[in-house]
């Protein structure tokens, strides 16, 4: 069974920095590319950015040059390094995978 389980979510002051983790298992983690999406209340789910199996990575425009995806084969764990974080920046942040998403891990940024 394909699960995805995000952490480290939490209350940060606007500026602070975050990182989440996504705990893969249930499949060959290293094998697939892994995607960060988000959900501000009210408002669609957004890309946050994606890693290839191959360690290659997007991030979406409004997080690029704060936010970092990168991901540890060995462990099963894909990562978002969070900086200068924003009051917009607030909301629930799932990965993604093998056609399945997390429950996802809340992330409020607010002082």
């Amino acid at each position: 069974e394909v699960q995805l389980v995000e952490s480290g979510g939490g209350l940060v002051q606007p500026g602070g920095s975050l990182r989440l983790s996504c705990a893969a298992s249930g499949f060959t983690f290293s094998l697939y590319g892994m995607s960060w999406v988000r959900q501000a209340p009210g408002k669609d789910i957004e890309y946050v950015g994606s890693i290839s199996s191959g360690g290659l990575t997007d991030h979406a425009d409004v997080v690029k040059g704060r936010f970092t995806i990168s991901r540890d084969n060995a462990r099963g764990e894909m990562y978002l390094q969070m900086t200068r974080l924003q009051a917009d920046d607030s909301a629930i942040y799932y990965c993604t995978g093998m056609g399945h998403r997390g429950q996802g891990t809340q992330v409020t940024v607010s002082s």
